[in-house]
């Protein structure tokens, strides 16, 4: 019998993500858009805490997906979409609050907006500021110059120095974007079907931003859309974020891989959009200076596991 098809599908990819999943199920369980109207698809990275069970036992309704293996994040959500029926799909990561008015004010907005291929609302981390994944420009030479400088931190309301982030935006305003952030988008299906979805060759990380990049490139338009928000714990799973980092229970290696894995998706990505054309005579430079980069993050991440011994 076909599956009968949803407005709305929620994906939720989860790795070891505990008790912050079981709070995004309840959060989402109080929202106001019709239940008949959507469903939930939580596809488990091969997690070795408790979450699968307690999903089971809580939620036994919902669509559990279980992996053998940790696959990575584009590879998980693109196995899932196997099961979603939705019109849109919204991908969400396990460690979000969504108030109940959010899922049905953005969908209505995507119904009503019919040129808005994506579109992600305010994302707030805890301390309320907003989480700048979830509004980007594009990460040319130029904008990824400035924001590794400083520059965008100085300047943060200009057009040249902060097109990292694009901070000169009025973020009280609906208005379109580059790019927008995993943690909550929302995809109207054929947008995403005629892109292809996302690309494997990400693992952790930048498979939203090359997403993105690729539904731009295709003619069609993201959208910020700051009436509404979620929050954001952001880097649970990880452990590299300052602001969780003490919320995270990852050890070393989870997080000198998610490192490690945060400059591999700076080379894919140049490679994939910016290496050729008028970029192509900055290819050294911009290799040599992720790589810069990377080696003294990973020794601050070496020196920080040390003194925390000590």
């Amino acid at each position: 019998m076909k599956k009968k098809e949803k407005l709305l599908t929620v994906v939720i990819v989860s790795y070891n993500s505990g008790n912050y999943l079981l709070d995004c199920l309840d959060s989402l369980k109080k929202s106001r858009f019709p239940r008949k109207l959507m469903e939930i698809i939580i596809f488990d990275n091969a997690s070795n805490d408790n979450t699968v069970y307690n999903v089971r036992r809580r939620y036994p309704q919902i669509t559990l997906i279980t992996n053998t293996i940790n696959s990575g994040f584009a590879s998980a959500n693109n196995k899932a979409l196997s099961y979603a029926s939705g019109k849109y799909i919204l991908f969400l990561n396990p460690d979000t609050l969504i108030p109940p008015d959010t899922l049905p004010e953005i969908v209505r907005f995507m119904e009503t907006k019919k040129n808005a291929a994506v579109s992600t609302c305010r994302v707030e981390l805890p301390d309320k500021n907003l989480d700048d994944a979830s509004h980007r420009g594009f990460p040319t030479p130029w904008n990824a110059l400035c924001h590794f400088l400083g520059l965008s931190r100085l300047f943060p309301g200009s057009l040249i120095f902060n097109g990292y982030h694009l901070g000169y935006r009025n973020l009280d305003k609906i208005h379109r974007i580059d790019s927008c952030a995993g943690a909550f988008m929302l995809v109207r299906k054929s947008a995403g079907d005629q892109v292809r979805w996302f690309d494997e060759d990400y693992f952790w990380y930048g498979e939203d931003l090359d997403f993105c990049f690729r539904i731009k490139k295709a003619g069609l338009n993201i959208y910020f859309f700051p009436r509404v928000k979620v929050i954001h714990y952001k880097g649970i799973s990880s452990g590299i974020k300052k602001h969780s980092e003490k919320l995270s229970t990852a050890g070393y290696e989870t997080k000198l891989r998610s490192t490690r894995a945060r400059f591999d998706v700076m080379r894919i990505f140049y490679r994939k959009h910016y290496r050729s054309g008028v970029y192509r005579i900055l290819t050294p430079l911009v290799l040599i200076g992720i790589a810069v980069k990377e080696r003294l993050t990973v020794l601050g991440l070496k020196n920080y596991q040390y003194a925390d011994r000590i």
